[in-house]
């Protein structure tokens, strides 16, 4: 629940790297049918994507904030961790 969360959202549950393997090879296999088919004039069929959840872009700074986040070192972390 929580990958999916961080996906974009609840319609991400249960579509893990199978799922959009899966997808994938169904759209290769369609894509594969529409262009070796002897389908004469009428032209190929359209066949429709497998649906998938639509991924939402994350904010990379939280409220518009623009100003830009400092730094920090690994020196720096260790300094603030061993203080007493």
């Amino acid at each position: 629940m929580t990958t999916a969360l961080a996906a974009g959202g609840i319609e991400h549950f249960g579509w893990g790297v199978d799922r959009h393997m899966d997808a994938d090879l169904y759209d290769a296999l369609n894509a594969n049918t529409r262009a070796t088919g002897n389908w004469g004039k009428k032209g190929p069929p359209k066949i429709p994507n497998r649906p998938r959840p639509k991924f939402k872009p994350q904010l990379k700074q939280s409220d518009g904030d623009t100003t830009p986040k400092p730094k920090v070192s690994v020196k720096s972390l260790h300094a603030s961790m061993s203080r007493r």
